[in-house]
């Protein structure tokens, strides 16, 4: 079978959706039961833009050009008139469940696109149990058109380095992740633990704009602090072998990479408690029902000073990071697109 795939979001610098077909394609090219079927990666042209009007009227051309059997577009919305049977992965709504989140343009073209490609999708693959009961709620799609798979557990290599009392937060930078919050809660820390320090790692979008840059500058503690939108792989390898908590305060995920890459590189994590982090963390975290700074004081003050709890939350962490595996997300996604043509 010949199977094309949107891999746009392959260039530049990955986030999730790019970490995730990137995962999937390494997967696939080991994987015996993939040999048989030939990828063809479709990307726009070098200089050429990667939006709407290309997933639209370019991708369509390229597939048929392509002769392919079947369309894999893992990043939210495809063609409205896909040429061939089309495997989409959703991974959340946000942009339904919580317009006020987006601008009003970009949160109309992502609510249209993505539910009118969700019902020409022959399936819908999904990350998470919450994630499919938002995507039948909030887009209409039937539920037995809609099959959970869960992404895997990226294991960041790095050299052994000491544990420092260095918290992390990893991710882009949207508003309902709070991170102006954890900096005040690490602010109300960093007094008493002058060693302390926080580092953020992501590209600021949030909406409206909030000047971390600014809001670290008027602390204080602004040699504790420090904001980068993007770290290379070694560094944020190195970040993790050191790093003795991550925070990851997320009102609405779909699934969540980071806390999990933490786990799995022996830190704890602290996480806002809703329905989609217990589904994916279980018991290996520390959960707020808010994203209250004083909350965020304790929490950071046990995860970094408190062997118990430490030992705790990453004993944890080893029964349920096995539920993992890119190995088994890319058997079951390749199952999928197979099955849908």
């Amino acid at each position: 079978m010949r199977i094309a795939i949107d891999a746009r979001e392959l260039g530049g610098r990955a986030t999730g959706v790019g970490r995730y077909l990137a995962n999937l394609l390494a997967e696939w090219r080991q994987l015996p039961g993939a040999a048989v079927h030939e990828l063809i990666e479709l990307t726009p042209a070098p200089g050429e833009a990667r939006g709407t009007a290309w997933e639209q009227m370019t991708l369509p051309a390229l597939v048929r050009r392509a002769h392919a059997d079947v369309l894999f577009a893992p990043a939210y919305s495809g063609p409205l008139r896909p040429p061939v049977p089309m495997v989409l992965t959703i991974h959340d709504v946000s942009f339904a469940a919580h317009p006020e989140w987006f601008s009003w343009r970009e949160g109309a073209r992502r609510r249209l696109l993505t539910r009118f490609a969700a019902r020409r999708a022959a399936r819908v693959l999904t990350v998470s149990d919450f994630s499919k009961s938002e995507i039948v709620r909030h887009l209409g799609v039937p539920g037995d058109n809609v099959d959970v798979i869960y992404s895997g557990v990226t294991r960041m290599s790095a050299p052994d380095e000491m544990r420092e009392p260095l918290v992390l937060y990893v991710g882009s930078v949207f508003n309902r992740r709070h991170v102006p919050e954890l900096i005040e809660g690490f602010a109300r820390l960093a007094p008493r633990h002058p060693a302390a320090r926080l580092e953020i790692v992501g590209d600021n979008r949030t909406h409206p704009r909030v000047d971390l840059e600014a809001m670290i500058a008027r602390n204080q503690h602004t040699a504790q602090v420090r904001a980068r939108s993007y770290v290379p792989d070694a560094e944020l390898a190195s970040l993790y072998a050191r790093a003795s908590a991550l925070v990851f305060l997320s009102d609405y995920e779909g699934f969540g990479f980071t806390p999990l890459e933490a786990l799995a590189a022996g830190i704890p994590v602290v996480v806002l408690d809703t329905p989609v982090a217990r589904e994916i963390y279980g018991p290996a975290a520390i959960y707020l029902k808010t994203p209250d700074p004083a909350l965020i004081e304790a929490a950071l003050a046990r995860l970094l000073f408190d062997e118990t709890e430490r030992e705790r939350l990453l004993a944890a962490a080893a029964t349920v990071l096995p539920r993992y595996s890119w190995t088994e997300c890319a058997r079951r996604t390749l199952q999928a697109i197979v099955s849908a043509r």
